[in-house]
């Protein structure tokens, strides 16, 4: 006789769980997720347990391609990952719990994906306006304004980025008293 590898059955989720992965599911779609997407990411970040992928299908309720996919997506943006059940042989899945980490990684992928193609084209555009002379004079100036303020938001951000992580859950903490701080300066010296 062989043996069968007991599987637990999925737990529905509790009211305010539910209310949670949807809520996420939304706003996935409005950062430029796919909706279930995000809800898989929701699911995985209050699950106390990794969780295999045709248990999150049903929880979900979704195709368990979808939940493929989802899950390869997140596996990309380094926020999800694989981790073994001894005594089960499927693959589980667990989201990365600290809030501070998912915050760095998912800045970091967005930057990657986003800012630094935008800086990219700025420099060759401010260098084509520049070589056009008088031409695009006022569009180079526009570029100009543009790609120093992206450039100094970077360099901001990565060194927030390069923070230790008590340190920059203090900086989290003081962002009242250093906006106070700047606008009485800016008081003083207007």
């Amino acid at each position: 006789m062989t043996e069968q590898a007991h599987h637990p059955e999925p737990q529905p989720l509790t009211p305010t769980a539910q209310k949670f992965v949807l809520h996420w599911g939304e706003m996935g779609t409005r950062w430029g997720l796919n909706r279930t997407v995000a809800q898989l990411h929701a699911l995985l970040f209050i699950s106390p347990r990794p969780l295999p992928a045709d248990e999150i299908s049903t929880v979900l309720a979704v195709a368990r391609s979808n939940v493929s996919t989802s899950l390869r997506e997140l596996q990309g943006w380094r926020i999800v990952r694989v981790v073994h059940v001894l005594g089960d042989r499927r693959d589980h899945f667990e989201a990365i719990k600290d809030v501070v980490e998912i915050f760095r990684i998912v800045s970091e992928e967005r930057k990657r994906r986003e800012i630094d193609p935008t800086l990219r084209v700025l420099s060759e555009c401010v260098a084509e306006s520049k070589a056009n002379g008088e031409a695009d004079a006022y569009t180079h100036e526009r570029l100009v304004t543009m790609l120093e303020f992206l450039t100094a938001m970077t360099g901001m951000f990565e060194e927030i980025m390069r923070m230790p992580t008590p340190a920059l859950k203090g900086v989290v903490k003081l962002r009242g008293k250093v906006i106070t701080l700047l606008g009485s300066e800016k008081k003083k010296t207007g």
